[in-house]
């Protein structure tokens, strides 16, 4: 009897741990559709993806939190260099899994930085899963994506570096030969 309730509480205590054990991560790559996302935007605007779909390419980059200091580093070094990435046929954005609106969200952060590009809010965590972001800790990892044209995703950095962001970004735009605005 002693080895059957034994038993039973080992199943039940696996089962609740593989309750609260999360969902499978996806693990997008090159050559990959990019997943679709509708965002909200500091700039009050709302940005499909798939609105972008053959007319020109979109970087997404990722970052875990605003007014985080790696992140207030990065969005500092995509504005200060705003002028050399519109230089491309782009449409290029920050974005975190962190509210819109408040002290701390990205409406605020974006406008203390001084970004002058938009900064997406996803705080349901739903693109971010859909991309495979999503920390453990429920932070958006550093990462940035290039979409062509085609909405496939033609790089994914995972090494950024806040500091050298602006300049990692139009080399890599210049890589990939997106081309640039006339």
């Amino acid at each position: 009897m002693r080895a059957l309730m034994t038993m039973g509480l080992v199943a039940a205590l696996a089962v609740s741990v593989m309750a609260q054990a999360p969902a499978p991560t996806v693990e997008l790559k090159v050559g990959d559709t990019a997943p679709d996302f509708t965002l909200h935007a500091s700039d009050g605007k709302n940005y499909k993806l798939s609105d972008f779909r053959g007319k020109k390419a979109v970087v997404v980059a990722w970052f875990p939190k605003a007014f985080t200091q790696g992140c207030t580093i990065e969005c500092k070094s995509l504005a200060a260099n705003g002028d050399k990435i519109r230089k491309y046929d782009v449409a290029y954005f920050m974005a975190s899994v962190d509210p819109l609106e408040g002290e701390q969200g990205n409406a605020a952060f974006a406008k203390a930085q001084g970004a002058d590009f938009p900064l997406l809010s996803d705080p349901d965590k739903s693109v971010a899963t859909k991309y495979g972001v999503l920390s453990g800790r429920g932070f958006a990892n550093r990462w940035t994506f290039y979409i062509d044209k085609t909405g496939k995703i033609a790089h994914i950095d995972k090494a950024v570096k806040p500091e050298t962001s602006a300049e990692d970004m139009i080399a890599r735009l210049g890589s990939l030969k997106v081309p640039t605005v006339q």
